[in-house]
């Protein structure tokens, strides 16, 4: 049967909507542009060189591609700056996705890297960031940010500079250990231009060194880049169980691209999650809006449902069952493009009251890799810090991230001691195996 969310209460719709933009108490609002105040916290040397100067000109060639990833940065940068600060990092570090990606959310690299931090699949993971059916949340612009920002903070630890934990942030590790290793022997420096680095690394501090003089002096280079609010953008909110993006967006009284730049991470046209966690984002000025159309809201929240497919079934014959174009079928639920179902699968398709091999969401068992799994239960359990144990370490031993940790435990920054004792919401299954 189709699901339909009419009976859902909402009070507890309410009170799972209220939400407070992402902003601490000790972010600086003396200042009304954030340009300004990011240039009150640079802190990394400022260093000129012929690489800087050819990144200098290659924006200053392409004020209309500057003016484009300004338009995007214009959401995400005031969230950044935040974490940024309340790390105590220097805040050139804000201006890191504009090399990596542009700030665009949807950017994909050759090597599978995507999001503003452009995460590879196998870092993502190791930081907490999952990726499955449902998202992929090195798009997310707030898990992915608090991410990098611990991997940041890793490699500041190890190599001593921040120079040195750029270029490991952009080659690895191991590439610039083993760079440090050989100047060692040879008896040279090992500080970042001393070292010996492939050319994209060699390049990547200067080309950051140009983004931060190019927005520090944008008229020098003939750009016009428009004054940031120095407040928040977005707020996360605690959606229904499962709703559609485009009803949110609705709700919310914003357009879909707009809905989609601050939720890149979601891959269906439902919001949902495998745990129950999912949270959006959405404009500030749009929260009340979005909260008050939900409660008066009367439709079902999603026209999506689930159908059992079975092994061999003609997918061309599913599309027309459901009255739905082949090629979106395939790209809403990630088919090949044979033309038979090799295993059988639970697929998304629009819903329909006569469909009676369908399947409601909210009840739909732990599946496949590329099936939908909602309902899985959550524990709450206590975790005594050990000596080197990091809360971002924590995090990934229980399946969470560092930002819920800090939340949940009103913590002020990442920093905790052995002995400390923290709360933690996990799965019974990794409550079992990690709790200490």
């Amino acid at each position: 049967a189709a699901t339909n969310a009419r009976g859902v209460e909402i009070a507890f719709l309410l009170d799972n909507v209220l939400s407070e933009p992402l902003i601490t108490e000790s972010s600086p609002v003396e200042e009304s542009n954030l340009w300004l105040r990011i240039g009150q916290g640079y802190a990394m040397m400022n260093t000129e060189s012929a690489y800087s100067k050819k990144f200098e000109d290659f924006y200053a060639a392409r004020p209309e591609y500057v003016n484009q990833m300004m338009g995007r940065t214009e959401k995400y940068l005031f969230y950044v700056v935040e974490e940024v600060q309340k790390r105590g990092m220097p805040t050139e570090i804000a201006l890191l996705p504009m090399i990596e990606s542009a700030y665009n959310p949807q950017a994909q690299s050759r090597s599978r890297a995507v999001g503003i931090w452009q995460f590879i699949p196998s870092t993502g993971k190791y930081f907490g960031l999952e990726q499955n059916w449902w998202a992929d949340h090195r798009r997310d612009v707030v898990s992915s940010t608090q991410a990098a920002l611990d991997y940041l903070e890793k490699l500041h630890t190890m190599f001593g500079s921040w120079e040195l934990a750029l270029a490991a942030y952009n080659a690895g590790e191991g590439t610039v250990s083993r760079a440090i290793a050989r100047n060692v022997r040879a008896g040279l420096p090992t500080d970042y231009d001393s070292l010996t680095l492939p050319l994209e690394t060699e390049q990547y501090v200067p080309k950051l060194q140009a983004i931060k003089n190019i927005v520090t002096n944008p008229e020098q280079y003939g750009l016009n880049i428009n004054t940031i609010p120095n407040q928040a953008y977005f707020a996360e909110i605690d959606p229904p169980f499962q709703i559609d993006a485009k009803l949110a967006a609705s709700l919310a009284e914003i357009s879909d691209e707009e809905f989609a730049l601050l939720n890149p991470s979601y891959k269906r046209p439902i919001i949902a999650s495998k745990n129950n966690t999912h949270k959006i984002l959405l404009p500030v000025s749009a929260i009340d809006t979005f909260r008050i159309n939900l409660a008066n809201n009367e439709e079902s929240l999603t026209k999506w449902s689930v159908y059992n497919a079975k092994r061999g079934e003609n997918i061309a014959s599913i599309a027309s069952k459901f009255n739905i174009s082949l090629d979106r079928l395939r790209n809403i639920n990630s088919l090949s493009n044979d033309n038979h179902l090799s295993n059988p699968l639970h697929l998304l398709v629009p819903s329909t009251e006569d469909s009676a091999d369908e399947i409601n969401v909210s009840q739909l068992a732990t599946q496949k890799t590329q099936s939908p799994t909602f309902g899985a239960k959550i524990v709450h359990v206590t975790h005594k810090i050990k000596r080197g144990e990091t809360l971002s370490t924590v995090a990934r031993k229980y399946g969470t991230d560092t930002r819920t940790l800090m939340k949940v435990n009103r913590l002020k920054s990442c920093k905790i001691k052995a002995g400390q004792i923290i709360k933690i919401s996990t799965t019974p299954e990794r409550a079992k195996t990690k709790r200490i």
